[in-house]
């Protein structure tokens, strides 16, 4: 009994014009995009490792001209002077377990002649404001990190000039409503047990550095990937199609 043998069709690679000029150009942009997230994933992991690495150096006592902020960041430091309690503010914070609350923002006259700077002493309960002006008396020295102000952002509400409560930390704007000439261009984060027992609860260092770099990459290469499978599928016709 003979059997016939069943070919499948050949099929050729058959692009159309329109459908080219668009992928192309479009796989080779989200192929740039990828790479450029890797490169990136390596800045922000090496950014990281020097955060860790400068976070976990020795306190040096905060000096008293700073010319570049940015140097100091994120660095432990110690500093010496009188806080003023009387010109505590308060600053809009985070919730602790369910309970809303204040960040207390202190100037300390300093002792080296520099001049004030701001110390973010921690968190307080709302109903507990008044604890802003729980502060040691007299000379202190005070152990906390050093932090650059964050610019705000173009959807964050900005502050409200004689308002009670600040959205955010802005030194030049709080020297001028507490009636300072000027103040330190950073923002001392008092360490924690720096206060009197139920005043301000000082802050744990935090660095928020997120790096999400490795996923966008991958998601750009799937996309410029999943584009040319289905360039190459929809151009490849049978020798017999039209």
């Amino acid at each position: 009994m003979n059997s016939t043998a069943v070919t499948a069709p050949a099929r050729r690679f058959r692009p159309s014009l329109w459908a080219t000029l668009f992928t192309v150009p479009a796989v080779l942009a989200m192929l740039g995009l990828g790479t450029w997230q890797v490169e990136r994933l390596a800045w922000k992991d090496d950014l990281i490792r020097r955060v860790h690495e400068r976070m976990g150096s020795a306190p040096i006592p905060l000096p008293a001209s700073i010319p570049n902020p940015d140097d100091l960041d994120l660095r432990p430091v110690t500093v010496t002077g009188r806080l003023l309690n009387d010109q505590a503010l308060l600053m809009l914070a985070r919730p602790r377990q369910g309970q809303m609350g204040y960040e207390v923002v202190t100037p300390l006259q300093r002792a080296d002649g520099g001049p004030p700077v701001l110390v973010n002493r921690g968190w307080i309960p709302m109903d507990r404001k008044d604890a802003r002006r729980d502060g040691p008396p007299g000379e202190v020295t005070l152990r906390g990190v050093a932090r650059v102000p964050a610019p705000a952002g173009w959807m964050q509400p900005g502050n409200t000039p004689g308002a009670e409560v600040w959205t955010r930390l802005d030194p030049t704007a709080m020297a001028a409503a507490l009636g300072l000439a000027a103040v330190a261009p950073v923002v001392v984060e008092a360490l924690p047990g720096q206060s009197p027992q139920g005043g301000p609860s000082g802050i744990e260092p935090r660095v928020d550095l997120p790096n999400n770099h490795l996923q966008y990459a991958v998601t750009w290469y799937s996309l410029a990937a999943t584009l040319l499978v289905i360039y190459i599928v929809f151009h490849l016709r049978r020798r017999s199609d039209p």
